[in-house]
């Protein structure tokens, strides 16, 4: 029988921005819980909730104090419990981000590790002394700017922190901290979790020689927080014995029933794509991997197909989850609008693309309507790296303001108190309550979910893409007795291309197809069905 999650529609919800239900400005349990039949309505198979453990909160819940506790600010174990409850009875699995590569300083293990150098836990977080001119152990860079490492007078020593400082890294050699992470995974599913999401998944372990990194070999890519594009990062994550806890990861999922681990790899280009098929190769390690390989600001058919035949090539029995935004990028509807038409045009065509990828595909909430990155001021921000850098960076709080249900109630229904963002009128104008009418993203969304279910090719049907150039992207997929030939126009311009063959348009489409000319406008697309070969031309 084939599992749940190998074509699933994933739909990531990000807790304080969901729905707050007790007033307070922040999302919580109880307002997921409530508004989980709106995602139901979608067709969606699973939510992914970002962080909801006791946290403070210095990187929005991935600084992690107590990984077997619920945050307050989201509710309590009981209204966890309720929340899974609500999802099973609705048909929706749920899986949690689990961030095990790093916790919160304030975590009992970090602060009873840096007390001294003898301690129970003293070994448990990554600490190296400082160079004989007291400069950090190697060179490795913070995503959130300096140094990935942060001096600590009490031990005399530093320790490693791959984001924030007050968010110091585990030390994976050390089995005894992977079996209390094991633990703390165990705990959940013994509470009915169906799964995880799994933060920086390439990050847990590092070199143990503190090799410092050397430069990068392509172009280095430097952004005012980020200068991991300098070096090549060989030594500071990627490491082979990640493998090894993943592995062990995998022994505790497979003990329960329908559980499925879906890993981020934190990198980008040909190497992430390398990962995501090492990472989820064969049976014992990742169930799917994703990376941020569709998150950036490629936009080509050559870029997609790269990304999709790369993993084919590296990774033929594993499996890939696509998505196009999340929590930490810039909505995509945003990000490519050099290449739109207009914003419902690039909803329409990135919709109708992602619905058609082989593997598992993510939905970010919001993503459904249409929504676009809010512009914030200086005064309005929360994320760390753009509080320390703005204007040049302006952060990921554009991407995580609430979600809006109503277009005409507070805050647009989000909360009755003062939302911990801001809700705009740009994004208050594409609540869930305007979008009732059938040219709607939102009943796009659906439509194409529908269609993506009912089709076998496009569930788990094989993927054979056609050779044209720039910007037609096009590939058949195949399964039982179906074939579609999935056609789209990444482009603002008209294009049109002959098909050779008997072919029908069929789904969702933004195309027309007479005498054999298939005519597809800025951002058109569509779905061919033929029984026998057809042939595309331009």
């Amino acid at each position: 029988m084939r599992e749940w999650w190998r074509d699933a529609v994933i739909y990531q919800i990000y807790p304080r921005s969901f729905q707050d239900d007790n007033g307070d400005g922040v999302g919580d349990l109880a307002g997921i819980t409530r508004r989980l039949p709106h995602v139901a309505s979608l067709g969606a198979d699973c939510i992914w909730l970002s962080p909801i453990f006791t946290s403070p909160q210095k990187d929005m819940g991935y600084d992690v104090s107590d990984y077997t506790d619920i945050d307050p600010l989201f509710g309590t174990l009981a209204d966890f419990d309720d929340l899974i409850a609500t999802a099973h009875k609705l048909g929706l699995k749920v899986i949690t981000d689990q961030v095990l590569s790093h916790t919160s300083d304030q975590h009992p293990w970090f602060k009873q590790s840096r007390l001294s150098r003898d301690n129970d836990k003293a070994d448990w977080y990554v600490w190296a002394d400082p160079q004989p001119d007291g400069s950090p152990p190697t060179n490795w860079h913070s995503h959130f700017g300096g140094p990935a490492w942060e001096f600590d007078p009490q031990r005399g020593q530093y320790y490693l922190h791959n984001f924030l400082a007050a968010q110091p890294d585990l030390n994976f050699h050390n089995p005894d901290v992977q079996d209390a992470i094991l633990e703390t995974a165990k705990f959940w599913l013994d509470r009915g979790l169906d799964g995880f999401r799994l933060d920086t998944v390439n990050y847990y372990v590092h070199d143990q020689q503190l090799r410092s990194n050397p430069p990068a070999q392509a172009k280095p890519q430097v952004m005012a927080t980020d200068l991991y594009g300098m070096q090549d990062n060989i030594y500071n994550k990627n490491r082979p014995e990640n493998l090894d806890f993943l592995e062990r990861l995998r022994a505790l999922t497979d003990q329960y029933d329908d559980i499925m681990m879906v890993g981020e790899v934190g990198d980008m280009g040909t190497r992430s794509i390398q990962l995501m098929g090492q990472y989820t190769e064969g049976t014992s390690r990742l169930h799917m991997a994703y990376s941020f390989a569709m998150l950036g600001p490629d936009f080509s058919a050559d870029h997609f197909r790269s990304c999709i035949d790369g993993f084919q090539q590296g990774a033929p029995d594993g499996q890939p989850k696509w998505s196009f935004s999340n929590h930490d990028v810039p909505r995509h509807v945003t990000r490519w609008g050099d290449h739109a038409v207009d914003e419902m045009a690039m909803t329409r065509l990135a919709c109708a693309m992602l619905m058609s990828f082989e593997g598992a595909v993510g939905i970010y909430n919001g993503e459904e309507l249409g929504q676009t990155e809010t512009e914030l001021t200086y005064d309005e921000l929360t994320d760390p790296p753009a509080l320390r850098y703005w204007p040049a960076v302006k952060g990921r709080d554009g991407c995580r303001t609430p979600m809006v249900w109503e277009k005409d109630a507070p805050n647009a229904g989000f909360s009755t108190g003062t939302p911990w963002l801001p809700v705009k009128p740009l994004q208050a104008a594409r609540a869930v309550d305007t979008q009732g009418s059938e040219d709607s993203a939102l009943a796009f969304y659906k439509t194409a979910i529908a269609f993506r279910k009912a089709s076998p090719a496009l569930s788990y049907g094989t993927t054979t893409f056609h050779a044209l150039p720039e910007p037609i992207l096009a590939f058949t997929r195949t399964a039982d007795s179906e074939t579609l030939t999935c056609v789209f126009n990444l482009s603002k311009d008209d294009h049109e291309l002959t098909v050779t063959g008997d072919a029908a348009l069929t789904g969702p489409h933004h195309a027309r197809l007479s005498g054999g000319t298939l005519m597809l406008p800025g951002n058109g697309f569509a779905y061919l069905s033929h029984d026998g070969d057809i042939t595309l031309s331009t």
